[in-house]
């Protein structure tokens, strides 16, 4: 096969808005055939079908709280989830790495929880599970415990040349807690 039959669109496919021909075009997302007038159509259609997400494995025996069906593990454009087999009759999901919340309250506002939670790069952090209401984050690992220095009360544990130590977790503050010897 040369590489020119790759990139063809069959004669009998022309654009469904202006009548003119579909080229396969590349971008953020993948290919997607788009209407050659364009900027006069703007006729797009994506090759493959990313938006629902495939499915990896059908779960037998989990039944979809919504519908009775199995659930899927499936893979999104956001990585991988829980869904239900039979969508789009059925729309429902679950996040796998659901958020670990722990029993620390949060210092800024008093109210909400500490969770784990992950960033769009990969990275673990803890928040408040009050956002967007509080807004307090901590990259290191949170411990309960008051700031001998300015009595804040949260502290975080950091790897250090010396091993494990725990710190304020003010960024006004920063100062290194007392050993606990």
């Amino acid at each position: 096969m040369s590489k020119s039959a790759l990139f063809t669109v069959r004669k009998s496919d022309p654009c469904p808005a202006c009548g003119a021909e579909l080229a396969i075009r590349s971008g953020k997302h993948g290919a997607f055939l788009g209407c050659t007038k364009y900027p006069g159509c703007d006729y797009i259609r994506p090759l493959k079908n990313q938006a629902d997400g495939h499915i990896v494995k059908v779960l037998e025996g989990h039944a979809c709280p919504q519908c009775g069906a199995d659930k899927a593990l499936r893979q999104g454009r956001y990585g991988m989830f829980i869904g239900c087999s039979h969508y789009p009759e059925c729309s429902y999901s679950e996040a796998i790495d659901k958020p670990d919340e722990t029993l620390i309250a949060c210092p800024q506002c008093q109210e909400g929880k500490l969770v784990q939670r992950r960033s769009r790069y990969g990275k673990t952090f803890h928040a408040c599970n009050r956002y967007p209401s509080c807004q307090f984050a901590v990259n290191a690992t949170p411990v309960a415990g008051e700031c001998q220095h300015c009595h804040f009360p949260l502290l975080v544990e950091k790897k250090t040349a010396q091993g494990v130590k725990r710190f304020c977790a003010s960024k006004s503050c920063g100062k290194a807690a007392a050993s606990e010897n």
